[in-house]
């Protein structure tokens, strides 16, 4: 009787939202689990080793209500990246936690089998019969949950500042450095001047500090071939990352992710039968959005034209507020079945990488997805 309520009760709002299509949804896909967003608020959903679904479910704040500058084009796309990331080290620390707590009851469990085998003699007594009981220490529950929930914010934060300077390196900074020295070992760019005797450091940052290029001809192509190593470190990382088990696990829960979204945006029942014969490829993807933005980027950076390296970085870093609201912009259009093709075309290098980053999803994971997707719009405002 109680699942032929909650049937009911989820089929009643798959109709109260069937009026409002256009409802944008999104997620992500954690370790065997998914994050799924509508524009009110967020669930996340994960499979336990037991076969269960564990969900928790927030609202979000309306920021761009409060502050109706967040809904100006090109800056409500910087707001929604930094939102989307602050949920998916959220999402990816909860998923995280119930992986923990099945590795440490699978890791009781066989304690628990040892023990019924083997005796344990407490120390100082020949006694058989008087056997060592396990002590457990325990913090009060409240503080328990304060520093639990303490530790999983430093530690957000702490994934944040990781995440940032990580790609700052990577495919900031690695690649004007490369770029430079590449030109200078072809002759496309000057050679820096280096006294006779000079350290090794000296030569290093002789090299790498300035770049000096003849004409604004150059600058472009010097743009250009930046903005190409960028995109062949991403795509070496993707393709690396999906060899690794656990990482492919996450790119068949990110597929079930993309299947779901497509079902709901077609107007059709939330059940894994229908999400089974959608594609993998969405148009919104996270993977779509990163290749714009190093597209978006080439041409942006193509103006910026000092000799000196670090002013190239720090303007380029400046800019990536710009890149990336540009980007969401050429994204949010681009899923508009009236964009131009222009906008289509700007986004066929990320759909092909998600040939890599979604894999085809099994029946379980698309229950898991549609799950999250469920528990999401029960908290999104329901209109009659």
């Amino acid at each position: 009787m109680k699942n032929r309520m909650g049937s009911r009760k989820l089929k009643f709002l798959h109709t109260v939202f069937a009026m409002e299509r256009d409802l944008i949804v999104g997620g992500q896909a954690v370790m065997e689990g998914v994050m799924m967003r509508t524009p009110s608020a967020y669930a996340i959903a994960c499979r336990r080793n037991d076969g269960s679904i564990v969900t928790t479910a927030e609202s979000l704040p309306k920021w761009s209500d409060k502050y109706k500058w967040l809904n100006t084009p090109v800056l409500r796309g910087g707001a929604t990246l930094i939102q989307s990331m602050a949920l998916g080290v959220k999402a990816l620390n909860f998923s995280a936690r119930i992986y923990e707590e099945d590795i440490k009851a699978q890791e009781e469990l066989e304690k628990a089998k040892d023990l019924e085998t083997q005796a344990a003699f407490v120390e100082g007594t020949g006694d058989e019969n008087f056997l060592k009981a396990p002590v457990k220490v325990s913090m009060p529950q409240e503080k328990e949950n304060k520093a639990k929930k303490m530790g999983q914010s430093a530690s957000a934060v702490g994934s944040i500042i990781f995440a940032l300077g990580f790609n700052i390196l990577l495919f900031i900074v690695a690649p004007l450095v490369l770029t430079n020295l590449l030109f200078i070992g072809l002759g496309w760019a000057q050679a820096p001047e280096i006294a006779a005797g000079a350290a090794w450091w000296e030569m290093i940052k002789a090299y790498v500090w300035k770049i000096k290029l003849d004409s604004f001809g150059s600058w472009v192509s010097f743009n250009l071939i930046d903005g190409l190593i960028r995109m062949v470190f991403f795509i070496i990382m993707i393709f690396t990352m999906s060899f690794l088990k656990d990482i492919r696990r996450v790119f068949e829960y990110h597929g079930a992710e993309h299947k779901t979204v497509f079902t709901w945006e077609k107007g059709l029942a939330l059940t894994p039968e229908n999400a089974t014969t959608q594609r993998r490829q969405h148009p919104r993807c996270g993977t779509s959005f990163l290749m714009v933005v190093m597209l978006v980027a080439i041409v942006l950076f193509s103006v910026i034209n000092f000799e000196t390296t670090w002013l190239n970085l720090v303007v380029r870093i400046a800019l990536m507020p710009l890149v990336a609201g540009l980007s969401y912009e050429v994204i949010r259009y681009a899923a508009k079945k009236e964009s131009s093709a222009i906008f289509k075309f700007m986004t066929l290098p990320g759909l092909w990488l998600q040939n890599i980053t979604t894999q085809e999803p099994d029946e379980e994971q698309l229950e898991v997805a549609i799950k999250a997707l469920d528990e999401s719009l029960k908290l999104e405002p329901q209109t009659a």
